[in-house]
């Protein structure tokens, strides 16, 4: 049967759905509204299930700050000319503006709220079905504090943050500095207290190991200096065959290069002071405190100050509660 144009356009403003879909829809509902919602919604499941193993590596990311309560959500997709459409970063706001006023603290909650006549879940298969592309929630994250700011990196939509301080600061600016610093920073922690145990065990294993490799590597390399070979030359198999093929070495100084590698690396490893690579590997992990816990991390805003004495310096009570940060690109 014919449909109307003003049957078509009111039925994409209660779905989003194309033109071309909400007559389609109409025409296979015989003209009846809820019938061709229900088409649409079905044509949505049945796109999302059709892409459910592709990848949705584009998408919306955006903060909201609502007094004490602060949220970031990012709605995935997989292009990035569906992401920087206007009704899809529209649909994201939407979905957070509802999520921060239900104070939803997971995401499952976040996708149980009613939007229209379904819940968020449902809008998010729905909208897939308008765009033909993979959708889903993700990187639902909620901070509570005093005092809360946020930034979202160039208003791009791709990378949010947001901070909770321990008491309210007159000057809005110390709180937006301090969430461009996650946004650059990028730390994994508040201080050196606030690092889960097993995260600073593990960086100690890896800068024991590497701090044992370096000095084998530094014993091999002074004895083969001494025979007059360049160790450059010879850092790698593939280097010593290479090298032995341009005439740069010879196969004599090769194989003594193996064998030296093999007897001095044995010795060295052997012979490793334990007080020296603790002292070595301890500086490491000063190190990785440092660049990964916010109030330690150099202030971008002025390199002579750490986050904390930046703080301190506009009230010595002042510090960070929570953060929390999240970014739809590999880094």
């Amino acid at each position: 049967m014919a449909v109307s144009i003003k049957d078509i356009q009111k039925l994409r403003e209660m779905t989003g759905a194309g033109l071309a879909d909400c007559k389609k829809a109409l025409e296979e509902s015989n003209g009846e509204l809820e019938p061709a919602i229900e088409i649409i919604r079905k044509k949505g499941q049945a796109v999302a299930a059709k892409r459910s193993d592709r990848e949705a590596s584009e998408g919306c990311v955006v903060v909201k700050v609502d007094g004490n309560f602060a949220a970031i959500i990012a709605l995935k997709c997989e292009t990035d000319f569906v992401a920087n459409n206007a009704d899809f970063v529209k649909l994201t706001q939407d979905i957070l503006d509802a999520a921060v006023a239900a104070r939803c603290k997971t995401l499952d909650e976040v996708k149980a709220l009613p939007m229209g006549d379904a819940t968020i879940a449902d809008a998010v298969v729905a909208r897939s079905g308008i765009t033909g592309e993979k959708m889903e929630l993700d990187g639902y994250f909620v901070v509570e504090g005093d005092y809360i700011a946020a930034y979202d990196h160039q208003g791009k939509h791709t990378l949010c943050t947001m901070i909770a301080l321990n008491k309210a600061v007159e000057d809005e600016t110390v709180g937006k500095n301090i969430a461009m610093q996650v946004a650059s920073a990028s730390p994994v922690a508040i201080d050196e207290s606030s690092v889960p145990q097993e995260v600073k065990d593990s960086e100690l294993r890896v800068a024991i190991e590497k701090t044992k490799e370096e000095q084998i590597a530094k014993a091999v390399e002074a004895a083969i200096r001494k025979t007059g070979v360049n160790p450059a030359h010879v850092d790698s198999e593939d280097h010593i065959e290479s090298n032995m093929a341009k005439g740069w070495i010879t196969p004599e100084q090769a194989a003594m290069v193996r064998e030296i590698k093999e007897k001095v690396a044995a010795e060295k490893a052997a012979n490793l002071p334990e007080q020296m690579i603790q002292n070595i590997a301890q500086g490491r992990l000063k190190k990785f405190f440092k660049e990964s816990c916010l109030l330690d991390q150099e202030f971008i805003w002025d390199k002579n100050l750490t986050v904390g004495q930046y703080l301190k310096s506009v009230d010595k009570e002042l510090t960070v509660t929570a953060f929390k940060r999240f970014t739809l690109r590999a880094e």
